[in-house]
């Protein structure tokens, strides 16, 4: 979790930055620069479309969700900004092998600088590339939302979120980018596809069966989803989210500023589609409705590239580890200290 602090403020710097650099064949025809035939995946042996494999997305750091306004709603960056694009994230990506030369670590030994593409932003509705304003029962949820960037004195575990606390990141934040454990796999069996996520070792288990929804008064971390096919698209609706994990949570979050503390209500929905583009990729849309906290509904559209020799590993951290108790017994002498200067001023 420590880690994840430290790179929430490059996040948020980094959100704020347009995306660039090379992007294979098949990733830039998936957007449009030149239309691509039809492409059948493979069944499996039960008929349904083959996606399994490992779809790591740590390559999109650094692509802003939110369309920076100096792109003047442009989906696309030009020549120019793509190769300025591109000298800043080779610098990033250099950062390792710098720290080897100064005999010195930091964030290029964990940080994942990802690679540019020619997207300005992974936001595609609205169509300015911005997330949509919270209603007033949005702002006042938001208000009272606490994290680990949370200005105030930690007292109780219950001023940490869900992802502080080793629990979930939420959806549809997993779905999304961060500095590290990017990794997704996807695993089919007859009936059911199971997406693997590397944060917080979750996996998302979607039955495929037509079972009906859960009823509305259960309610799970990263929701009930249920899937089908359309044609060769797997169709996944996700209900049922439990409030408490920020909708999204990468550090301040562009044009909203609001970071960690962006709520999630349990009227709010999530469909995703994932279509097979070629043997190597799949376009993932993703559109997020919540009628009680926003103003409107989003819809992000994201590149997906297989990479077979993606590996995840373990991934440390559960609910009641060392960071939350550090963080609030530091708290407290830091007020006792506070307390002692002051009556001593008097």
């Amino acid at each position: 979790m420590t880690q994840r602090l430290l790179a929430l403020g490059l996040i948020a710097a980094g959100l704020m930055l347009s995306a660039v650099a090379t992007a294979p064949a098949a990733e830039t025809d998936n957007y449009g620069l030149k239309k691509l035939p039809a492409y059948t995946p493979p069944k499996e042996p039960w008929g349904d479309p083959d996606l399994e494999g490992m779809w790591p997305i740590g390559y999109l750091n650094f692509t802003p969700l939110e369309r920076p306004d100096k792109f003047n709603g442009r989906l696309y960056l030009n020549d120019k900004e793509y190769a300025e694009r591109e000298k800043m994230m080779a610098k990033l990506q250099g950062r390792y092998d710098q720290e080897i030369k100064n005999n010195k670590l930091g964030m290029g030994h964990w940080s994942e600088a990802g690679d540019a593409i020619r997207r300005t932003g992974l936001l595609v509705y609205p169509k300015n590339g911005k997330l949509p304003a919270m209603t007033a029962l949005g702002k006042e949820r938001s208000s009272k939302m606490r994290s680990s960037e949370s200005k105030i004195q930690w007292k109780t575990p219950a001023d940490f979120d869900s992802w502080d606390r080793c629990i979930t990141r939420g959806m549809p934040a997993s779905m999304f980018p961060f500095q590290y454990n990017n990794g997704i796999q996807i695993i089919q069996a007859p009936g059911y596809v199971v997406i693997r996520l590397e944060m917080i070792h979750e996996a998302r288990i979607v039955p495929l069966d037509g079972r009906p929804p859960l009823s509305n008064q259960i309610q799970e971390w990263i929701g009930s989803s249920r899937g089908h096919w359309e044609g060769n698209t797997l169709v996944i609706e996700t209900t049922n989210l439990k409030p408490g994990p920020s909708m999204l949570n990468v550090g301040t979050v562009g044009s909203n500023a609001h970071g960690n503390t962006m709520p999630v209500s349990a009227k709010a929905k999530i469909t995703e589609r994932l279509t097979p583009t070629g043997p190597n990729s799949i376009d993932y849309k993703i559109t997020y409705s919540d009628p009680e906290d926003y103003v409107s509904s989003w819809t992000a559209d994201v590149p997906w590239r297989r990479n077979s020799s993606y590996r995840m590993y373990e991934y440390a951290c559960h609910e009641g580890d060392e960071a939350i108790r550090d963080y609030i017994t530091s708290a407290r002498a830091k007020a006792a200290q506070q307390a002692k200067a002051s009556q001593a001023a008097k």
